[in-house]
Parts: C-alpha cells; sequence; structure tokens
C-alpha cells in the first residue's frame, strides 16, 4: 500500500482512538465506581440505545471482515455464517433475554446461583465464561493484525504483533478507566459507523452492477474458477461426510452459542427492565439482520471485483476482502478516491475491533471478580473491592488474549467466532436452560453441565485439524490429529446437556423446588428482580 494509505488511514484510526477515549473519559468522571455502575452502567440505558450497544458488541470483525472473506473465497458456504450467526438471535429473543434479565445482577453465574450452592456454580461457570471470552479476543486481535498487515504491505510482522499488543492494551484502558457505561458508549458509536460503511459500500457495489444483483452473482462465479459451483452448497463442506459433518457441527455451535454468550448476556443487565430488554433484542434483530444482509452484496462483490484469488493472495484466510473491495470501489490503487474509501474502510474495521474487544474484556473480567474471586474467598467482597479485582482480572485477560492472537494470527476470524461460540453453546447453555426450565435441577447437575460441555469442546479442539496435521494448522509440522472435525459443537453441545441430566438424576441432593418456584417467578414476572 502507498504512504497515502498508511497515512490517511493512520489518522482516521487515531481519530477513533481519540473520540472513544473522551468519551471514556466524559462518562467516567463523577461516578461512584460502585458494582452496578461498572458491571452495569447504572442500568440506565434506553431499548434503543442498548439494541444499538449490543449490535455493536455483536457485528464483530468476524462480521465484517471474516464472514465477507469466505464468501469471496467459497460463495454459498461462507454464505451459511451469516444465516448461522442472524437466525442465534431468535433463540436469544425468545428463550433468553427477559429471563436473564429478570433472574441476574451481571453475569452467568448469577443465574445459575439463584437456586444451586452458590460457590462451586459460581466457580465452574466463571471458568467457562472467562475460557469463551478469551476464544473470542483471539478472534479479534487475529482481525487487527490482518487489517494493519494490509495496510503496512504485509511485510511487517512486527507491525503486526504491535498492532496485537495496541489493541490489548487500549482494551485494557476502555474498561479499567470506564466500565460498562463508556463501553456501551463506544459500542454504539461503532455501530452507527459501520453500519454506515457497509451501508456505503453495499451501495456503491449494486451501483456498479447498474442495481442487477444477478449479474452481480454470475460474475462472483465466472471469477470464482468454480462456475455454478460458487452458487450451490458443498463448496467448503460438501467434499465428503467429515466436511458435511463439520457443516452441520458449525451450523448448532452459531445457532446456539450467541445465547451463552458472556458479553451478549451482561448487556441485558444495563436496561431498567425485562421489557426493556426484549425490546432492546428487538432492536438488535433489526440492526444485525440488515447488516448480514450487506455482508452477502460485499462477499460476492469481492468475488466479482476483487477475485478470490487477489483476496487469497493478500491474506491466506480471506479476511482482507472487505478493504481490497474498497480499494477497487473507490479506483484501484493508485487512485485518491481508493485512498480515501480504503483508509474509512480500514479505520471502520479497526473501530469495530476496539469496541467489541471491549465488552469482551468486560464480561470476562466481571467473571473473574464477581464469579471467581469472591467464590474462591468464601465470602462476598465488597462491592468496591470486587471492582478493583475486576480491573486488574482486565489486564490478566488481556495479557492471554494478545499471547493467544500472535500464535493465530493466519486463522480466519470468522472461523475462530465459530469456536468460541462452539465453547459458549456447549459450557454455557445447557446449564442456563436447565437453570431457568427443570424443576429437579441441582447443584452437581449445574457443575457437571459446565464442564461436561466445556472440557469436551476445548479438547476436542486441541486434536482437531485446526491445531495440528495441516499446513492451515496452528501447527503445521505437528500432527496429533485423532478428532477429524474442524468445530466440536456436533459433539460436545449434547454432551454439556447430557452432564447435566446425568449430574442431577446421580445426585443425593434434594432440589429446592421451593427456590425454583421463587426463581421462576421472577424470571417471569420480575418481581424481586435487581
Amino acid at each position: 500500500m502507498t504512504g497515502e494509505h498508511q497515512t490517511l488511514a493512520l489518522v482516521l484510526f487515531s481519530g477513533f482512538v481519540a473520540v472513544t477515549l473522551a468519551i471514556t473519559t466524559w462518562v467516567s468522571r463523577g461516578r461512584h465506581g460502585s458494582a452496578e455502575e461498572f458491571y452495569a452502567g447504572g442500568r440506565l440505558f434506553s431499548p434503543m440505545e442498548n439494541g444499538f450497544a449490543i449490535a455493536g458488541d455483536y457485528m464483530s470483525a468476524a462480521s465484517f471482515l471474516g464472514i465477507s472473506g469466505l464468501i469471496a473465497l467459497y460463495g454459498y458456504d461462507g454464505l451459511l455464517y451469516s444465516v448461522g450467526f442472524l437466525v442465534a438471535w431468535l433463540v436469544v429473543l425468545f428463550l433468553v433475554a427477559e429471563l436473564v434479565r429478570n433472574c441476574g445482577r451481571f453475569t452467568l453465574a448469577d443465574v445459575v446461583a439463584a437456586r444451586m450452592r452458590k460457590r462451586p456454580v459460581r466457580i465452574a461457570a466463571g471458568t467457562s465464561s472467562v475460557t469463551v471470552s478469551v476464544l473470542y479476543l483471539v478472534a479479534q486481535m487475529v482481525g487487527a493484525g490482518s487489517l494493519v498487515a494490509l495496510l503496512l504491505g504485509g511485510t511487517s510482522e512486527a507491525a503486526r504483533a504491535w498492532t496485537v499488543i495496541g489493541v490489548g492494551a487500549l482494551m485494557v484502558l476502555y474498561v479499567t478507566w470506564g466500565g460498562m457505561r463508556a463501553t456501551t458508549w463506544i459500542q454504539i458509536v461503532k455501530a452507527v459507523l459501520l453500519m454506515g460503511g457497509a451501508l456505503a459500500l453495499t451501495v456503491l457495489v449494486l451501483t456498479r452492477f447498474h442495481g442487477d444483483f444477478d449479474r452481480l452473482l454470475r460474475t462472483a462465479a465466472d471469477r470464482s474458477g468454480h462456475g455454478a459451483a460458487f452458487l450451490a452448497p458443498g463448496l467448503k463442506y460438501g467434499g465428503d461426510w467429515t466436511a458435511r459433518f463439520d457443516f452441520i457441527s458449525l451450523g448448532l455451535a452459531l445457532v446456539l452459542g450467541t445465547a451463552g454468550l458472556p458479553h451478549i448476556l451482561s448487556r441485558f443487565y444495563t436496561v431498567p427492565t425485562a421489557r426493556a430488554a426484549r425490546r432492546s433484542v428487538i432492536w438488535s434483530i433489526g440492526l444485525i439482520g440488515g447488516f448480514y444482509l450487506m455482508t452477502i452484496v460485499l462477499g460476492f462483490g469481492a468475488a466479482a471485483l476483487v477475485g478470490p484469488d487477489a483476496v487469497r493472495g493478500s491474506n491466506a484466510a480471506g479476511n482482507t476482502a472487505v478493504p481490497l473491495l474498497a480499494l477497487d470501489l473507490g479506483g484501484g490503487a493508485d487512485s485518491t478516491g481508493g485512498t480515501v474509501l480504503f483508509a474509512i474502510v480500514a479505520a471502520v474495521a479497526f473501530a469495530t475491533i476496539l469496541a467489541v474487544v471491549a465488552g469482551i474484556t468486560l464480561a470476562s473480567s466481571a467473571s473473574v471478580a464477581h464469579d471467581l474471586y469472591a467464590s474462591l474467598r468464601r465470602e462476598r467482597s465488597a462491592p468496591r473491592g470486587e471492582v478493583a479485582v475486576a480491573r486488574v482480572a482486565a489486564a490478566g485477560v488481556g495479557a492471554v488474549a494478545i499471547a493467544l492472537g500472535l500464535l493465530a494470527r493466519d486463522l480466519n476470524v470468522a472461523f475462530l467466532v465459530g469456536l468460541a461460540f462452539a465453547v459458549a453453546a456447549s459450557a454455557n447453555l445447557p446449564v442456563l436452560l436447565y437453570s431457568l426450565f427443570w424443576r429437579d435441577f441441582t447443584t452437581r447437575g449445574a457443575v457437571w453441565a459446565v464442564y461436561g460441555g466445556l472440557i469436551p469442546a476445548v479438547v476436542l479442539v486441541l486434536l482437531s485439524p485446526v491445531v495440528s496435521g495441516g499446513p492451515d494448522a496452528l501447527f503445521p509440522h505437528l500432527d496429533f490429529q485423532v478428532f477429524p472435525l474442524q468445530n466440536p459443537g456436533l459433539v460436545s453441545i449434547p454432551l454439556g446437556f447430557l452432564a447435566g441430566w446425568l449430574g442431577t438424576v446421580t445426585s443425593a441432593e434434594e432440589p429446592d423446588r421451593a427456590r425454583h418456584a421463587e426463581t421462576e417467578v421472577r424470571s417471569l414476572t420480575g418481581a424481586g428482580a435487581a
């Protein structure tokens, strides 16, 4: 890329960082630092504000960079990610949003611990939440590295590494300084920028093809080298039965995983009532649905105008398809329009990453302080002391995410997020649904449900082609692959539900039906909710 690209994009990067730091400083002034303020922003956000923040939290680097790249490389099979990410919100809307808002205070563990022995349940749920958050953070770090590698011409691994470190440092700063209130406003600003940028690119792509979407698809198919197969199922997931099972596994993880993501669940606590939580989800579904429709145009537009070979040549996983598309739409690498459009898109993508990592870091630090630290001390910590631990935890989580982000820098960000969704669906969703809907559920069942999904999911990923046994693996020169699927959800999600059932039916503990009845009334009516 030319010096103009670098200079303009870096100016825009710096401008967004300066604006977000100003927001963080503004909202943190005069705040008393209570747990409710730090974790939930005082529960003062309106449904529309929270809906934009949820959309900003959810539309991550995987959505903007990863999905568009997969569509550009694999056509129809890449499109399946968009479908899975969007359909998942129906599960959230109908099964989770209002009930979680009424039953909990700050974290997933609050919902489960409402009717169980608190210490073992909080430790299990807190461990799972941190694991999911770190996996999700790694995807954002990889996206940041890919973006800056493209900006700098892909020649500087050191610059890529320093970008990952810089993003990690910024996310820790946002969380420790401004808490949920600052994080929410950063996500709202980011959602507006992302929707505006995606809409502008979508209009430009359709204008290039005179509004003829069929012509866009045919051009993409012709340039892909696969012909009609590019627009049909099977290019990535239809080669053999292993690939087909991998697709089923991915679909399960995407559809069921959203309802178990800690940073999404924590957003429901930032509104005053359960009705507001439900309306927040409706707002977010509208925004997210519109955005994913635009990623379809962007992905096929990149295939038609840039070409899969050029996309793959810039980044093997396809993470740079949208910036390259912007460069072409603006007039090419040597044009002023191309330079400006590329820089704007790169800055929006960078804003996307910063906003999402702030939300995930806040959720994971809340789990460490509110669930793990407070439980291991055996006594509930004073709220202010707990908030101090959460701020320290944010730095620790950031350090781990930076290290793993440097290790996984060549993997597709949408694929990495798919792994986080698989762990969330395997460990968090079973215990959440059992706690809300099964009268006889016990403490042992809750602990077994979490570990029975978490451990198999993590172990199967470690033994999968993602980590070893192939040229695209994390460790391409090693081979300890045993599990053939890239996504563990097909096996680990049923195991999570099975472990929860088995732990309950073998438990000597009598289920506390009175507490379940109390929790049920609270979840459905909001009586006694925080």
